[in-house]
């Protein structure tokens, strides 16, 4: 691995732990201050986080200008798929099992760090990682912007 790719790992992480930070306490008040169910706690808290995690890897860690909305849609493609097995997953290991609603949650933000990097980048970013600095590389060097 090059230096470039371990950085931008860093930085996948370190940004993944501020929206975990952001799930974990957005779950937390929902299930202790409103004693809502498991999946709408979940739910509420994945989605802040998810739309906090996006924003600062498009533009820190893969450095896209990709197009925004069609980036988004292929995130919203990922989430299409993990948020509903991890939301059943959940309610059904939190009631039918008993397990804890903080282990359950924690599983389900792991799996989702580890698969949603390797999505972001091979997939949504792929093609277009590090187009931010190319723009502005090209701007400084008074060359046009693809």
């Amino acid at each position: 691995m090059n230096r470039k790719e371990f950085l931008r790992m860093l930085s996948f992480v370190a940004f993944s732990a501020s929206a975990g930070v952001i799930q974990l306490g957005t779950f937390a008040l929902l299930n202790e201050l409103c004693r809502f169910a498991y999946w709408p706690c979940y739910l509420i808290a994945l989605l802040l986080s998810v739309l906090w995690n996006f924003t600062l890897n498009r533009k820190f860690t893969f450095r896209s200008t990709n197009n925004v909305p069609v980036a988004m849609a292929k995130v919203l493609a990922y989430y299409a798929v993990f948020t509903p097995l991890s939301t059943l997953l959940g309610q059904y290991l939190t009631s039918s099992l008993l397990w804890n609603e903080y282990l359950v949650t924690g599983i389900n933000m792991l799996l989702n760090f580890v698969t949603e990097y390797f999505y972001q980048r091979f997939f949504v970013f792929g093609k277009s990682m590090d187009s931010a600095q190319k723009n502005t590389q090209g701007s400084q060097d008074g060359e046009a912007d693809a």
